[in-house]
């Protein structure tokens, strides 16, 4: 009972805080950051996910490659199997957001739930010089059984460095 006033809490937060910055952080919004993921095994205390991402600049036929790492801390269990997350990005100048900007260590809060298909949510802000938001509330689709609550670690470098 408890877990699920935890997880209702952190979406509930998300969601707030979703609605209070979208319309400010318009104006800064630079494109989409979409993600594939490996699978991913809850062991009670964490886990730890592969990404392969591509940034879609915003007005632009341009494409940026990415490998990631999600790491969570906090309560994962259950298996999941492949699926995708896509966060929209925010930066200050969107004249500066180039190949490898986006490269850096992004830190905040995670929700998911799976049973069958699954969905999550993550707040995470960081990047190059902490410049760079992704979308305080992402969209993760996933196929498995899982219950995940926590902090997590998104780390991400630029294909082929």
């Amino acid at each position: 009972m408890t877990m699920i006033r935890i997880l209702r809490a952190v979406c509930v937060s998300m969601v707030i805080s979703f609605g209070v910055t979208s319309a400010r952080a318009e104006a800064f919004k630079v494109g989409r950051l979409s993600c594939i993921s490996g699978p991913r095994v809850g062991q009670v205390l964490g886990s730890t996910q592969s990404l392969r991402c591509v940034f879609h600049r915003r007005r632009s036929s341009r494409r940026y490659i990415y490998d990631g790492r999600i790491r969570r801390a906090g309560l994962d269990v259950g298996v999941i199997r492949a699926g995708t997350l896509t966060w929209t990005v925010f930066a200050r100048n969107s004249r500066r957001v180039g190949p490898g900007r986006l490269t850096g260590s992004y830190v905040g809060a995670s929700a998911s739930v799976a049973l069958g298909p699954g969905f999550g949510a993550n707040v995470l802000v960081g990047g190059s010089r902490r410049s760079i938001v992704l979308q305080p509330l992402s969209v993760e689709r996933a196929l498995g059984i899982n219950l995940a609550v926590g902090l997590t670690n998104l780390t991400l470098s630029a294909r082929g460095t």
